[in-house]
Order: C-alpha cells, then sequence, then structure tokens
C-alpha cells in the first residue's frame, strides 16, 4: 500500500522495483530501480521535512521498519540488504553494499560503504568506517568503540554479495511472473469476446 504524508507528498516509486502488496509506504519516500521489498515492510516518511531514498538494486526484507524523524534523512546505497525485520531509523545514512541483519538497529548513524552490521546489533551515535563489521548483538553507542571494529572478512564479504543477487534475482522473477499473469488474463478475455462475437453471428 502506498499512502501520501499530512503534505500530500506520494511515494515515487521506479516502474523497476518490487513492492509486495503487503508493505506500506507513505510519503515522501524515493524507491529506484530493482528494489526488492517485502512483505509487511513498513518504509515511512511523514514527519515534516522527512525523506527516504532508497537507490538501486536494495532489497528491503520482511517486516524491515524504515522511518526518518523531522527535518532528517535516510538514505539507503545501492546494492544494500536490510535483512528481516531489522529497524532504521533517521537521520541515518547507509553508503553502498552494506549489509544489516537480522532484527538489527539503527538510529542516528553514518555505515561507510561495504560495513555489515550481524543480527541484533545496535548502533547509534556513531560512524562505522568502511568494510568494517558490527558483530552479532554488538551494541556500539560510542565512536571509540565503532573505530576498533574488525575489518570484513571474504567470507561475509561473498556473503553479502549473495544476498543483493539472489534478491535481484526475485524482482527478475516476481515480475516476470506478473506478466504472464496478465498475459493469460489477456487473453482469457480476448477468447471470451470472441466467443461473444462468433455467438452474436450465429444468433443472426
Amino acid at each position: 500500500m502506498q499512502l501520501p504524508n499530512p503534505k500530500g507528498e506520494f511515494p515515487k516509486i521506479s516502474s523497476k522495483a518490487w513492492i509486495f502488496d503487503t508493505a506500506l509506504i507513505i510519503g515522501n519516500v524515493t524507491i529506484e530501480e530493482n528494489v526488492f521489498v517485502g512483505p509487511n515492510a513498513v518504509i515511512r516518511a511523514d514527519e515534516p521535512g522527512s525523506s527516504i531514498t532508497i537507490q538501486r538494486n536494495c532489497n528491503v526484507q520482511d517486516n524491515v521498519v524504515i522511518h526518518s524523524l523531522s527535518n532528517s534523512e535516510v538514505k539507503i546505497g545501492s546494492n544494500t540488504s536490510l535483512a528481516h525485520g531489522c529497524i532504521v531509523h533517521g537521520p541515518c545514512e547507509i553508503r553502498e553494499n552494506c549489509f544489516v541483519g537480522f532484527g538489527a538497529l539503527l538510529f542516528d548513524c553514518n555505515l561507510g560503504e561495504d560495513s555489515l552490521i550481524l543480527h541484533r546489533a545496535v548502533v547509534r551515535g556513531v560512524e562505522i568506517l568502511p568494510r568494517k563489521v558490527v558483530p552479532d548483538g554488538a551494541v556500539i553507542t560510542n565512536q571509540k568503540t565503532s573505530d576498533m571494529l574488525e575489518y570484513i572478512t571474504t567470507d561475509l564479504a561473498v556473503f553479502k554479495k549473495s544476498v543483493v543477487r539472489e534478491n535481484l534475482g526475485l524482482v527478475k522473477g516476481y515480475k516476470a511472473l506478473r506478466l504472464e499473469d496478465e498475459t493469460v488474463h489477456s487473453s482469457i478475455l480476448q477468447e471470451s469476446r470472441d466467443e461473444e462475437i462468433q455467438g452474436l453471428e450465429n444468433s443472426e
């Protein structure tokens, strides 16, 4: 479902994105091409001066919540994965090629490119440097701790890319399925019209 915010701003969504019907997108939200938005995701930019931008090739999985405060922005860089049930609350900038794990919480923070936030971690009020990893369940709320994080391993980098690849495949697959359904529906309608015309001709 897509709704305007109180100022009347509607979401701007690329025709090349795939949005599940049960996802809720409200207000000043921009979603670029090849973005996957899963069931029950909530993406909400309805407070005054707020905005959310999700760049190309991202995936926003089931039950993810993205919200931005008044006069703040959430920006999700290209090729980034927001995994099941995570919360991203603005102000927040996530650079390209990042991964945010199951149930993780981000607020008032910046993630450098290629960084990885593992499951149920909390990141607040800090900058995560590029290619750093926040471990499962870690709480990162001061910059000194953030700066001491380890760099991403080869295995995690491969995993991160695989998540993006699989979700791009879902976008392509779901859009092909919809096209097939529309083609079948159109064919059935055409056959019905042909039968009606034939019936009229036979009755004359």
